[in-house]
């Protein structure tokens, strides 16, 4: 008997799944298309959350909230040592450092009272893990870190639907905690052909960060297809930098013609900076000329921003991709 029957499993669903998968194959919307936009909704909806995100994968959906605390060296993240790797791997990746308390000796979860103990003022966040597929005891973390002002990351990769009641309440997975990260590993209750990660929150601001964050697919997408242009120089990111991409900006030969063959394609852009600020006519009494500022100056008549957002379907890139090169053929 083995240890998990995917086989059979699909089995059970097989009609429902070939059929949806062929929609997604005939429309060809495999990044981002409605089938995720949808996943995403149902997602947050069953944890009871405004906003789902989907990501690569669960340790994606675990190490992108951990970034978007823009952690520091020194800084400290609360986690039990009783879990998968990428619970801690992806708080080191992050830029912090993982402090690991004991569990419960019944529900092998990690234990509040050992939390407690571990708050410092360096610690950042509390990281639960769901163990197993029931959740920790979020009513006592989430007092636990509201005293403090501190943030909770609920490790749900393994506990999609689970519930707790508190105060004769049932509460979700990804109810309380401030993100929560879920994995669609084969291997789960909820599983993909492949990988696959989603993260969700209540918090508008939060989602919104999350998204930019997803976005490094995107623009790596654009920079492979721009790298082959000799006339297109894509956007350099400093190797110290995690780069967002409010803007995807090249640098682009003959820079004006391209901007009127977008516009002649339909293809949004802009350009941001046509005019650097030491040229601006109110600031002439400080007495720049033409000359004085070079990089910005030719920066001014290069640059030109791409469409880059968290609903582009992979189509729409490549409808863009397309007609940069169309222009240089």
């Amino acid at each position: 008997m083995p240890m998990l029957d995917l086989v059979a499993q699909y089995a059970t669903i097989k009609d429902d799944v070939v059929s949806a998968m062929m929609q997604v194959v005939e429309t060809q919307q495999f990044i981002m298309g409605p089938a995720v936009a949808q996943l995403e909704t149902e997602i947050a909806r069953l944890s009871h959350a405004k906003h789902g995100v989907g990501c690569a994968s669960g340790t994606d959906a675990l190490l992108l909230p951990l970034k978007a605390l823009n952690l520091k060296p020194g800084d400290e993240v609360i986690t039990t040592p009783f879990t998968f790797f990428a619970t801690a791997g992806t708080i080191y990746n992050a830029g912090a450092q993982p402090v690991f308390v004991d569990i419960q000796p019944d529900t092998f979860n990690i234990d509040p009272p050992a939390v407690k103990r571990a708050i410092t003022p360096r610690t950042r966040a509390i990281m639960p893990v769901h163990l197993y597929g029931q959740m920790a005891d979020m009513l006592e973390i989430m007092a636990i870190a509201s005293r403090n002002g501190i943030k909770v990351i609920e490790d749900a990769a393994q506990s999609i639907g689970a519930r707790r009641k508190m105060d004769g309440e049932w509460r979700m997975a990804g109810e309380l905690g401030w993100v929560t990260g879920y994995s669609f590993f084969p291997s789960k209750n909820l599983g993909a052909w492949g990988d696959g990660g989603m993260m969700v929150t209540s918090d508008d601001a939060t989602a919104d960060r999350l998204k930019k964050l997803r976005l490094h697919g995107g623009a790596a997408y654009y920079t492979r297809a721009f790298n082959e242009l000799s006339q297109v120089t894509p956007p350099t990111v400093d190797p110290a930098n995690e780069h967002i991409f409010h803007q995807y900006t090249i640098r682009a030969e003959r820079r004006d013609g391209l901007q009127a063959h977008l516009k002649k394609e339909g293809i949004g852009h802009a350009v941001y900076y046509p005019i650097p600020l030491h040229r601006q006519h109110c600031f002439a009494q400080l007495g720049y000329r033409d000359g004085s500022l070079p990089e910005a100056e030719r920066a001014s008549r290069e640059v030109l921003s791409l469409p880059i957002y968290p609903e582009l379907t992979r189509a729409q890139l490549d409808r863009v991709i397309d007609a940069v090169r169309g222009f240089y053929r």
